[in-house]
């Protein structure tokens, strides 16, 4: 009995000691720029603002019950030469009315700031704000700036002091194969399945989900320039931990820049040169999904985008296939062989292209700016 119990203890010391590993491995991980807990916004400091006091009477209730339990246990252990009974307290009024009375207090005490802090944040700014539509597909984010004309994926480019208003919603085919109803966007797109998102870019703001047939709205704003992480926070299909963006803060000069550049028409490839000949390329097997600027197709219509991400300024942006890859030659060439093989579950088919065909489209995308 004593060799089976002392088996007993070792394993579950070796297990606890794998346990303790992990998590300072997962404390470890590269992702230390997605924090909450590193605010760079007003609207992610309201959340931390909430966090750090609700957190403190957290931990403070926690370490008196169990220092509590730990204390009784040892006192009130059992001993061989022990024979009498502690004293119940079963049917004691008063005590019974302290405990329930006083956590009823504690949890008021937290819900009133909390309650405050959710109205605030649901409430829509006002003054200068700049309206941004949001639309989760399976699986990359696309983002409209109706005031602008500006349509862009994965890279959400914003001026710095300045709240952004996103109107939200899940895009794609229903479980009934339908096209879903959006109130985001008259003509839904039907590639991937509507399914529910969650929208997460810790530094600037809480969470949001993203779901079919319904809007939804966040408020997020950047105190100072620079490149937030976000991604998809609710499990939506095989390649949902490949469903990233980056939401890129400018001074409002270099935000007015940006407009300026992604208003611009798209790029005529030089006569002649293969990114002339991924024109050909691009009509041919691509405008089933994508669009760009300026290109019609053989009945004169203007190409619109159905589905896939809108490439008008591909070159612009540091990122594709929702932002899993950046954006390289190398990366281009290893999505356009086979964009399932690269990410699982793609919408995406390969579409057989020669060596030549993908150097062509690639000198043409390149040209994207």
């Amino acid at each position: 009995m004593r060799r089976y119990s002392g088996k007993v203890r070792r394993r579950t010391i070796l297990v606890l000691g794998l346990v303790a590993l992990g998590v300072v491995a997962a404390a470890c991980a590269p992702n230390a720029t997605q924090s909450a807990l590193e605010p760079q916004g007003p609207y992610a400091q309201k959340g931390y603002d909430l966090f750090v006091p609700v957190f403190w009477v957290a931990a403070a209730i926690f370490f008196l019950v169990q220092g509590l339990l730990v204390f009784f246990a040892i006192r009130y252990r059992h001993r061989k030469a022990r024979t009498d009974v502690p004293p119940q307290v079963h049917g004691n009024t008063r005590l019974e009315i302290a405990w329930t009375i006083l956590p009823t207090l504690i949890l008021a005490g937290v819900a009133v700031p909390t309650v405050a802090t959710i109205w605030d944040l649901a409430r829509e700014p006002e003054g200068d704000v700049l309206q941004v539509t949001v639309l989760a597909h399976q699986w990359w984010w696309e983002f409209d700036y109706p005031e602008q004309g500006i349509i862009t994926a994965n890279e959400l480019h914003i001026p710095t002091d300045r709240p952004v208003y996103l109107t939200m919603c899940a895009v794609g085919l229903g479980y009934d194969k339908q096209i879903a109803p959006s109130s985001c966007q008259e003509q839904p797109a039907a590639v991937g399945d509507s399914v529910i998102h969650s929208f997460w870019v810790p530094e600037l703001a809480g969470t949001q989900d993203v779901i079919p047939s319904r809007t939804t709205f966040l408020t997020i704003q950047a105190d100072d320039p620079g490149t937030y992480e976000g991604q998809c926070k609710e499990f939506c299909g095989l390649s949902h931990a490949y469903m990233k963006f980056t939401v890129v803060a400018h001074d409002p000069a270099g935000f007015d820049t940006w407009v300026a550049g992604q208003q611009a028409p798209s790029a005529v490839p030089t006569p002649g040169g293969p990114a002339e000949a991924g024109v050909g390329v691009f009509l041919a097997n691509c405008t089933g999904c994508h669009a760009i600027a300026g290109l019609e197709d053989a009945n004169g219509n203007p190409i619109t985008a159905n589905g896939g991400p809108d490439l008008t300024h591909f070159a612009s942006r540091e990122c594709f296939a929702g932002c899993m890859l950046e954006t390289t030659d190398e990366n281009l060439r290893r999505w356009l062989e086979n964009p399932p093989v690269v990410k699982a579950g793609s919408w995406m088919p390969d579409y057989g292209l020669s060596e030549q065909e993908i150097d062509q489209l690639i000198a043409y995308l390149n040209g994207l700016e």
